[in-house]
């Protein structure tokens, strides 16, 4: 009798054992494409801005949320505050999973609003998520004398600024076209850290379209100096650290003037996007959108993001494509146009 419930028992064991095992065996074709390989992440700015920091800090802690586990190895293509890299991965990166990259939130709209630079079609982009959405800032060097965007009315004010594609060139020609404020731009600085050191030496005055969260990670002594006066925020949403700072939104006169700022800051959420390009397979884009929400959930890259100084509220791949598709569906030909002739 004890021999009979032990062959009972085993043979319960075998029943048991069998599928799990074979659970454990299922082959799984991601994790075998990405197993050994290596992953290319790009940044379109240069090295030591916010945008060069993201992608290094997701490339040392993504690769364990790959199937596979992949190396990720980040790399700079600077180039018209990310336009190059836009058209690069749109155009020649490998469409398999092994690239992806980072650049100017605002090059999304480009083709929109008319740019002829820009070679690719946004929608088809595979957006794998971003790491903040975003607040943006203008703030004028102390000597300046400018503190208040009402004195901006009646005399100029010089700003640096990566480039044709980059907010720090959109939006003060947006800001100056619907308020009739008097910003110039100073254009071709290779990136953000060129456009600070530009600020100290005296040749601007000055940067609209900078990023609240790369302002506090890299320049708090300018802060805490009041080296710098913020004048103006940039987004959809007022940002908690700047309460009594005002927002463009609130400047906007017409219901033009509403439709022309949401249209054009809507790009906020997509703070620090990082696509692929079209044609990837679907099971390697799922992949790659589940580890970066995996990534930026984890307490460790969360401690290093906060050591770093870096804000962190995600933004998933989905929501961006969805996010993309929906502007370029409800913004009217007319409207486009409009917007277009201010970014001349």
């Amino acid at each position: 009798m004890i021999f009979k419930r032990a062959a009972v028992t085993a043979l319960l064991g075998l029943f048991i054992a069998g599928p799990a095992s074979a659970q454990t065996a299922a082959p799984n074709p991601v994790a075998d494409f990405y197993r050994g390989k290596n992953v290319d992440i790009y940044a379109g700015l240069s090295v030591g801005g916010v945008y060069d920091i993201t992608a290094r800090l997701l490339a040392r802690f993504m690769g364990k949320y790959i199937p596979g586990n992949p190396t990720l190895t980040p790399h700079n293509m600077e180039g018209a505050a990310g336009l190059r890299l836009a058209n690069w991965i749109y155009q020649i990166a490998p469409k398999d999973g092994t690239a992806f990259g980072t650049f100017a939130r605002g090059l999304a709209f480009d083709p929109l609003l008319g740019q002829t630079s820009a070679f690719f079609d946004a929608e088809k982009f595979n957006w794998i998520g971003s790491t903040n959405d975003e607040v943006s800032i203008c703030a004028a060097w102390h000597t300046s004398g400018v503190t208040r965007i009402e004195q901006l009315y009646d005399r100029e004010l010089i700003i640096g600024s990566t480039g044709g594609s980059g907010d720090d060139e959109q939006f003060p020609k947006i800001i100056n076209g619907v308020l009739g404020t008097k910003l110039r731009t100073v254009s071709g600085y290779p990136g953000g850290n060129e456009v600070k050191m530009a600020m100290e030496r005296g040749e601007v005055n000055g940067r609209c379209g900078w990023s609240w969260s790369s302002v506090k990670s890299t320049e708090g002594k300018w802060l805490k100096d009041k080296s710098i006066s913020v004048f103006i925020q940039l987004s959809l949403r007022r940002h908690p650290d700047l309460p009594d700072v005002p927002m463009v939104m609130d400047l906007a006169k017409t219901d033009e003037d509403r439709q022309i700022f949401k249209l054009v800051f809507a790009r906020q959420v997509m703070g620090w996007p990082f696509a692929a390009p079209p044609g990837v397979p679907t099971e390697r884009i799922e992949a790659l959108r589940k580890a970066f929400d995996d990534t930026v959930r984890d307490p460790a890259f969360l401690a290093e993001a906060d050591r770093l100084g870096l804000e962190i509220t995600p933004v998933s791949g989905e929501r961006i494509q969805a996010l993309v598709s929906d502007i370029y569906r409800a913004t009217s030909p007319e409207l486009a146009r409009k917007v277009a002739s201010m970014l001349k």
